[in-house]
């Protein structure tokens, strides 16, 4: 048995942005707009009752208590969450969140209470301008916690958007350098929903889809800022793979940023981006040792033939082509990022707690997770 969820309505293409205002009009007079810094809401913020709360970065506990104690002060109808994937992440914390009155860490997995949200939210517009976490279909929002170095969840039906306006326009004036994090975190998304066991029919098309799109855009993205084609390529990779991923789960390269994003605060993306290709590593290793006629190694299989274009490629042939996508993009590795070795135990044991590791398609130990990070220094 299986289950689908998505955000209620699905509007994407080139221009489908200039719609935002009429959709946000038909859902309510009081709007909240959580912006990023460079977001241009000028269509939105004419009205009288609509008031921008700029934000930046990833979301941490506090600016989720800042933006939600905004909120209870504007208490909206709709939110409307425009800018990068943290910023859509950190308008959907605060609507879930701004008709209750308990705290973040009353409903953060693992290093909260994780106590169920509240059930009556506003709904949420996620306008993203930036292709990668897919969290304008998700019904999660990853929050830093930084005293305990970690990033946890928030999670529930609430924090499913009502509307995701997904603009491949938008993301045209995105840096070289988010690009390719963002990006890399939308391939590695496609690529963790299509090998997880947890995967289902119904998700295996969008994965598949998002990972051929990404394979032949990213790089060409990342270069070409300006080309149409392959940002739309990478948006509807982005948005496939939050599908995928928010109905089949993700595995240890999620594990290990999540472990990881809360010590060094560097992009999700680009942390993804460090470890994928020595976790992809292991993960075919482990199943070569385990399971190697199982469905494993066929779905890795299938991955590298989606990746190099070649029929006949090995499960090892996608380790070598993530390497080198990540040197084409100039990605850097986790020492770049500030991971001291002294670390690489407790960043391990923290991944193995993680709730997407659970989802990897075999099971790491502690050891195979540390080799792991230091192969990805």
């Amino acid at each position: 048995m299986w289950t689908f969820a998505t955000a209620g309505r699905v509007v994407a293409g080139a221009g489908a942005s200039e719609g935002v205002a009429d959709l946000v009009a038909g859902l309510g007079r009081r709007v909240l707009v959580v912006a990023g810094g460079h977001a241009d809401v000028d269509a939105l913020a004419g009205g009288d009752e609509v008031t921008v709360w700029r934000h930046r970065g990833e979301p941490t506990v506090e600016d989720v208590r800042a933006g939600v104690a905004r909120a209870r002060e504007v208490r909206p109808d709709v939110v409307v969450g425009w800018g990068g994937g943290s910023v859509v992440d950190t308008a959907k914390a605060v609507a879930a969140l701004c008709r209750g009155d308990g705290d973040v860490l009353d409903h953060l997995e693992v290093v909260g209470a994780g106590r169920p949200l509240p059930a009556d939210a506003p709904p949420v517009v996620a306008v993203p301008t930036t292709a990668g976490t897919g969290a304008e279909v998700t019904a999660n929002a990853p929050v830093r916690v930084r005293e305990h170095g970690v990033k946890a969840s928030l999670r529930g039906r609430t924090l499913q958007p009502a509307v995701a306006v997904v603009d491949p326009v938008l993301t045209l004036g995105c840096p070289p350098d988010v690009t390719a994090s963002s990006g890399a975190d939308a391939l590695t998304q496609c690529l963790e929903a299509f090998t997880t066991p947890r995967a289902t029919p119904l998700t295996d098309p969008l994965a598949r889809e998002g990972l051929r799109r990404a394979a032949r855009s990213l790089v060409r993205a990342h270069s070409h800022g300006d080309d149409l084609d392959a940002r739309t390529d990478m948006s509807v990779a982005a948005l496939l793979s939050g599908m995928a991923l928010a109905n089949a789960g993700l595995g240890a390269v999620h594990g290990l940023a999540a472990a990881l994003g809360g010590r060094l605060g560097a992009p999700h993306g680009e942390v993804c981006a460090a470890v994928l290709a020595a976790t992809t590593e292991a993960n075919v290793r482990a199943l070569r040792r385990t399971d190697p006629d199982g469905a494993g190694l066929r779905r890795y299989a299938e991955a590298a033939a989606v990746l190099t274009g070649r029929a006949s490629a090995r499960p090892e042939d996608a380790v070598a082509w993530l390497r080198d996508a990540a040197a084409a993009l100039g990605l850097r590795g986790l020492t770049a990022l500030g991971l001291a070795g002294a670390d690489v135990p407790e960043a391990a044991r923290a991944a193995l707690a993680a709730s997407s590791t659970r989802a990897n398609p075999v099971a790491l130990e502690q050891g195979e997770l540390e080799d792991v990070l230091r192969a990805s220094a």
